[in-house]
Order: structure tokens, then sequence, then C-alpha cells
């Protein structure tokens, strides 16, 4: 963030004491800035702690700089910050990591949250009893106004997250959220999104470093106006879920760190890391055992079964070891890669012993078809699969600790060279 920090402007105080800064990234917002920051000032001023306003513009191409700037002149408990650069993510990291407010509020520019859940927000912060908290609108006691598509969306998403990575909150891109102002120094620089995935990437790293989140129902109305590709949108999560997931795993993100100099329990190693490890090895397993099935049935039709079996696990095994080696172990570069390999071709030797005796059964009794071959040899693969897991976990990918650095120590120098890593002294 260095080198944005060069490019970017500031207009309005920066000095006032506040106990609150409540930023509102914007990307060409003319029409509804003004009214919103109006709004949000209003409801401010009903609160007992000090607060202002940040309007993070991001790269406008409309009159929403010229507005920003009107209305920092107007008041003294707003200012604007300019950012050359789109993307929600990189906003709020440029601002969090700037300000000198205790807490530090993030909230869309349409409002569609309702201001009166502000208060329930920050409370806990102020008072040091949670470190983060956030806006959900899944709770049973929230009221939202949405379509049925976003409704959907929004809800698998957050299946997606319980599912792959483990979340325990219950609304992860919901546009309003709170977080202490010395929890986001220690989590911005970990984090690795810059546009929407960036709210789930921190709650994640936040739970995995034993920190506690606030959730507070909130009433919601969507805005019919909102230009997000949802489809976009959706891939970039997906792309983000794995690399998140993969670097948790692999143990590149020193969330273990994080949660020691905050004095917290970390999730993130111990059965949490065996958890993830699992969740990984279940996604490579079920993408390899489809390809299995995929590649058998496409050669059955030119060599035996037998052989349409051995091919199919074989360039399936193959592809399963390496992905598991990288998604599932974190283990990278070509060192050992040969070894890893001939120790997962003999795991491979133990799954084909099973699945040519699945078909030599079939055929013993009478059966030769094609859709109930199929069937037995998932079932079968599947069943293999466990004695994978297990034979990788304490036999195949074992001694790559030994290696001259850990995963991760790359990471962590960084981080301690930019003055963000534990103290020496």
């Amino acid at each position: 963030m260095s080198a944005l920090s060069s490019t970017v402007t500031a207009l309005g105080p920066t000095s006032a004491p506040a106990t609150l800064d409540v930023v509102i990234p914007v990307h060409n917002e003319e029409r509804d800035l003004a009214a919103s920051v109006e709004r949000v000032r209003a409801h401010l001023a009903t609160l007992p702690w000090p607060a202002r306003v940040t309007i993070a513009d991001n790269a406008s191409t409309d009159g929403t700089a010229v507005i920003a700037h009107r209305l920092a002149r107007a008041y003294d408990d707003l200012r604007v910050v300019h950012l050359p650069e789109n993307g929600r993510g990189r906003a709020l990291k440029k601002v969090w990591s700037t300000s000198e407010a205790a807490v530090l509020v993030y909230m869309d520019v349409d409002l569609s949250t309702d201001l009166n859940a502000l208060l329930p927000l920050v409370a806990p912060l102020i008072s040091g009893h949670s470190d983060l908290a956030i806006g959900t609108r899944l709770n049973r006691a929230s009221r939202v106004e949405r379509g049925p598509k976003r409704e959907l969306i929004s809800r698998c998403y957050n299946v997606l997250l319980r599912g792959t990575l483990r979340a325990r909150f219950s609304d992860a891109q919901c546009g309003f959220k709170a977080i202490r102002a010395d929890i986001a120094r220690e989590l911005l620089p970990l984090v690795h999104d810059d546009a929407w995935f960036f709210d789930t990437e921190l709650l994640v790293l936040a739970e995995r470093a034993g920190l506690r989140i606030h959730e507070v129902p909130v009433d919601w109305v969507d805005d019919p106006d909102s230009r997000v590709d949802l489809v976009r949108t959706a891939l970039e999560d997906l792309r983000g879920i794995v690399r998140v997931g993969t670097a948790l795993v692999s143990g590149r993100v020193p969330v273990s760190d994080v949660a020691a100099r905050l004095g917290r329990a970390s999730a993130g190693a111990g059965g949490g890391r065996l958890g993830m490890q699992l969740v990984m090895f279940g996604l490579v397993g079920a993408a390899s055992t489809l390809a299995y099935a995929v590649l058998f049935l496409l050669l059955r039709g030119a060599v035996s079964p037998f052989l349409a079996n051995l091919v199919a696990l074989l360039l399936t095994a193959v592809a399963n070891t390496a992905a598991n080696r990288r998604l599932t172990f974190g283990v990278r570069g070509r060192d050992g890669a040969v070894r890893h390999q001939l120790r997962g071709l003999a795991v491979f030797g133990a799954g084909l012993v099973a699945t040519s005796g699945s078909l030599w059964l079939l055929h013993a009794a009478g059966i030769d078809d094609g859709g109930v071959e199929v069937a037995v040899l998932t079932l079968t693969n599947l069943a293999v699969t466990v004695l994978r897991f297990v034979a990788m976990r304490v036999w195949v990918f074992t001694g790559r600790r030994r290696s001259a650095h850990r995963p991760g120590d790359l990471l962590q120098r960084e981080v301690d060279v930019r003055g963000r890593g534990p103290a020496t002294d």
C-alpha cells in the first residue's frame, strides 16, 4: 500500500479527534452522494461519540469528486480521500490504515441498511467486548426487502463459505461493518483482495485469528439501481474462496502470529488445519472422481473395462496427487515432487487392487453393464479416497517441513519488513 499512498490526495480536516470514522466508498455516485452524506451526518449527531465521515472516491469519472470537494469545504467533520483505482477493498484498506479513529466503520452509499443499526454495531467495539461487527440480513430478527434472485444468491454464498472455509458468521457481504483500529492494523496487511471479496477475506482471517465478531440484525432495503455485476462478482468470490482456503491450509497466512500478538486463541492451527485439509481434499477428490468416471466411459468403448479402469485411474491419480500436493498440503516447488508422485502411485496401486477386484466380482456375477460398473467403481473409489487422505497426511507428504523455509515464512518476513510484525524488543 505504500506505492498507492503517494497517489492519494485527501481534502478536509484529518487531525480532529474522532471515536468513529464512517467510510463511504463511492464510484460514480454523483446522484446519491450528497443526500446520503447529509443523512449519515444527521444520524451521527445523535450518537454519544465524536465522529467524522470519510468519502473514499474510487476513481470516479462523473461529478462525484466535485460534490465530494464541496461537502468537504462545507463540513469540518468530513474529509475526502481520492484513489486513482477502483475497488471497494482498496479504498477501505487505504482509509482504515491511515485513520486515527478508534473504531472504523464502512457503509454503502445507497444506505440500504437502516442507520438505526449503527449504535448497536459500534457499541461493542467501543466497550472492548468485540473486535469486529457486521450487519446481517440473514438473522430471523432482520427485516429485508429484496428480490428472490439476490436472496437466493446471498444465502447460497454464505452456505458455501460455511462448507468450504468453515465460516461461522452469517452474512459476509452486507455493506455495513465496523472494526477496531488496532485490529485493523493487524489484519489489513494480510488481506489480499482489493474488490468485493475483501469483506469475506477479512472476516475469515479474523475468525482464524480467534477474534470476536459481533452480529447485528438489520433492516435492509435492496437498491434497485445497484450496478454490481452478479456473475462476475460470483466468479471472483469463488476464486477468492479457493485462494484463501489454499493459503490457510498451506500456512502462508500467519493468523496464529496475529492471535499471539492480540492474546487470542487461534483457530488456524491444529484441528482447524485438519478441517481445512479435509475440505480441500474433498473438493479435489470430488473433481478427480468425476474425471475418473468420464474417462472410464470414454475409454470403455475402445478397450476392455479392466484396461479402461487402469488408464482412467492412473491419469486421475497423478493429477490428484499433484492437486493435493499444492492445494491441500501446501507443498510448492519441484523439491520432492518425484518422491511424492511415487508414493502417490503406491497408494494408487492399492486403489487399483480395490477397483479391479470390484470389476472382477461384477463379471463373476455375470453383470456386464457400463452404468452398473461406473456406479460400483465410483463407490469403491470413494472408499479408497479415505485411504488416500490418511496415507497422504501421514506418509506421502511427510518431511516437507524439513526444507529451508516453512510455508508462510516469506510472507511473514515481508510483514516484518513493513513494520507490522511482532516486536523484537
